[in-house]
């Protein structure tokens, strides 16, 4: 089977890792503030704080921007459930934005037109969630400046996107946004193994995250509540927080990964350009970039309809699956989700989101694909689309 992902993993990658193994470090140790300093440096952020995963990671900057029981949080339809759950580990109330038929990240008309609404209403949102679909970054500009006339904070959620760029700018900079959240799980661009990452240029944001991701303690004198001069308190818990720590393990293997992440990325590209270049005569629509924007592409989204090639999405998945292609799917709307549809939600709510869902398969894209393998699936697209 040709999988839709796979992790890159060379010899300096497992030197790495065992030169850890072999040290005095195995949990959280100096290798993790490295690799926090490295990937801050690489897309231009002052503090980035190192998860367990890019959930943990959404948490703490939930956390951190006083997401609280009540408060509205807004995200895309088209994500994974983590984007939403988040919000709902900090008790907030959480709602959804349809996305756009070219980019599918959430749309900006869709946007306006909701935030319109709720200040009618009273119930603006306190925060939004701007998921880098595919790798393919949303249009910052726009929500930032929305942000600055609603007065809701943003998080992107760039968990495709690292080695991406919007305007020239590495995603990651956050700077049209509070906080930035990578992923390194073994499908993404660069991996961890699991893990993720929080980035921000805030010194107070970063001072909490970092707190939070271990059980809200500190040994930071300034934080910490005056006790007794008969008892030694070299730490403090002064708030609830969270085993959410990257090992030094992970970070030897993010580093290494790192030196790779933008020949990664250029490989990526290439596929991209020669499935753009070989599927482009085929009934089906192919991914749509954003002007002035850098994709990485994480995923590479194609779209089936039936008035243009008399093939459903399931007819592609059933026979490209039993060629051993391993298209897959990205996303079912998180609003259709059965836990989702017992907080209210129901089918019809993002109609756009919905339509993609039944519409789009998720082609093979990695660094080690081979170019047999590429046209491999090529051909196996033109003899389902050409089959009567």
């Amino acid at each position: 089977m040709i999988p839709y992902s796979c992790q890159d993993i060379n010899k300096n990658d497992v030197d790495k890792v065992v030169r850890v193994l072999r040290s005095g470090w195995l949990t959280q140790g100096p290798l993790v503030e490295i690799f926090e300093k490295a990937v801050s440096k690489y897309v231009g952020a002052s503090k980035a704080i190192a998860v367990n995963s890019a959930t943990s990671a959404l948490h703490i900057a939930c956390l951190a921007l006083e997401i609280r029981p009540g408060d509205l949080v807004w995200t895309s339809a088209n994500t994974f459930v983590a984007s939403s759950n988040a919000a709902l580990y900090c008790g907030a109330k959480v709602d959804f934005v349809d996305i756009d038929p070219l980019t599918y990240n959430i749309s900006i008309n869709s946007l306006e037109k909701k935030l319109e609404q709720a200040k009618i209403k009273k119930k603006l949102p306190k925060l939004i969630i701007a998921v880098h679909y595919a790798g393919q970054p949303c249009d910052m500009i726009k929500i930032h400046k929305l942000s600055k006339f609603y007065g809701f904070k943003i998080i992107e959620d760039a968990s495709h996107a690292i080695g991406a760029s919007y305007k020239k700018i590495k995603i990651g900079s956050c700077r049209h946004s509070h906080i930035t959240v990578f992923s390194f799980h073994p499908v993404k661009i660069i991996t961890t193994g699991e893990g993720g990452m929080a980035l921000t240029n805030n010194a107070l944001l970063a001072e909490r995250m970092y707190r939070l991701r271990t059980h809200g303690i500190t040994n930071e004198k300034k934080f910490m509540k005056r006790r007794s001069s008969n008892e030694i308190w070299n730490y403090q818990q002064i708030e609830l927080g969270f085993n959410y720590r990257m090992n030094d393990m992970q970070a030897a293997l993010g580093l290494s990964q790192l030196k790779r992440l933008d020949k990664f990325v250029s490989r990526r590209r290439k596929i991209a350009e020669f499935y753009n270049y070989k599927l482009k005569n085929l009934k089906i629509i192919l991914p749509w970039q954003l002007p002035n924007t850098s994709s990485s592409y994480h995923l590479y989204p194609v779209r089936v309809r039936k008035e243009l090639s008399q093939k459903t999405q399931g007819q592609l998945y059933n026979y490209l699956r039993s060629k051993g292609i391993g298209v897959n799917l990205h996303y079912i709307p998180v609003h259709r989700q059965p836990y989702y549809e017992g907080l209210g939600f129901k089918k019809g709510d993002f109609p756009e989101a919905e339509k993609f869902h039944k519409e789009t398969l998720s082609l093979p894209i990695f660094f080690q694909i081979t170019k047999k393998e590429i046209n491999f699936v090529v051909k196996s697209l033109e003899e389902i689309l050409k089959l009567k």
